[in-house]
């Protein structure tokens, strides 16, 4: 690469920070509207007819009635039922849509829509504005969400958030393999990071569950405000992951302790 190449390369990157930046400020801008929320995760290819898409609509309804809006990829599947659900039940349906080379639709049950082209700028919406999160089985995608949210409660990054898996018959085999080989054979968890997120089959379990943990997150911040003028509520009650923790500390030769 010669220099007019060089330079030209690094007058679009500049510009790409631009890009990216629009999409956070866009994103900030609608999503901190939104109130309480749950975010909803599962496969794209999920037929209507599919028992999941089923369960998927009816927890999305139910949450919907307790106030949550809910928070989808917009896409088809799972996204698609849980944006039915909340729409159907008069509630925040939000569609966070993403460009994909093999253009992914954006499903018909959205009130509230943003389109993404990074796929990291979504992530952090996912996870910035809720408060709770519902995995329904799925791909790669699913996974990634998931773990994200281990990772940011693991690590105290975020407050304990309410993680449920719901399908049992998908989740137990992952949660077998996260004991025999990431905990037991491994040792690269611990036995209390088995206990971050629960499976269960049943909408109405998933629902109280996420209800009853938000109440207690409000009581506690309410509490926390009292005992500490000038805390607000809205610093600790979603995955947002921006818990304040300590700086390695390093050597006068620049390396860590």
């Amino acid at each position: 690469m010669n220099d007019r190449d060089y330079a030209t390369y690094a007058a679009k990157e500049t510009w790409r920070i631009f890009r990216i930046m629009a999409e956070f400020v866009e994103g900030f801008e609608v999503m901190s509207q939104i109130g309480p929320a749950v975010s909803m995760f599962g496969s794209s290819r999920t037929s209507r007819e599919d028992r999941y898409y089923q369960l998927a609509t009816e927890t999305a309804y139910k949450l919907s009635k307790r106030g949550f809006a809910i928070i989808t990829g917009g896409g088809p599947g799972i996204m698609e039922a849980a944006n039915k659900g909340a729409a159907s039940a008069g509630g925040k349906s939000i569609g966070l849509n993403i460009s994909l080379p093999m253009e992914q639709a954006p499903n018909e049950y959205q009130n509230i829509s943003m389109d993404f082209h990074y796929f990291f700028a979504r992530k952090v919406m996912f996870v910035k504005y809720a408060s709770a999160f519902v995995c329904f089985p799925g791909g790669f995608g699913t996974m990634d969400e998931f773990f994200e949210a281990m990772t940011l409660i693991q690590t105290r990054k975020s407050p304990p958030m309410k993680v449920v898996l719901i399908g049992s018959r998908f989740w137990n085999a992952l949660a077998a393999w996260l004991r025999e080989q990431m905990l037991e054979a491994h040792d690269c968890i611990s036995p209390e990071d088995l206990q971050l997120f629960t499976i269960t089959d049943e909408p109405d379990a998933a629902v109280e569950m996420i209800a009853e943990h938000y109440e207690r997150q409000q009581r506690g911040a309410k509490e926390a405000a009292r005992v500490e003028p000038g805390w607000t509520p809205d610093q600790q009650l979603t995955g947002e992951g921006t818990v304040f923790g300590v700086l390695p500390r390093r050597r006068p030769d620049g390396t860590t302790e």
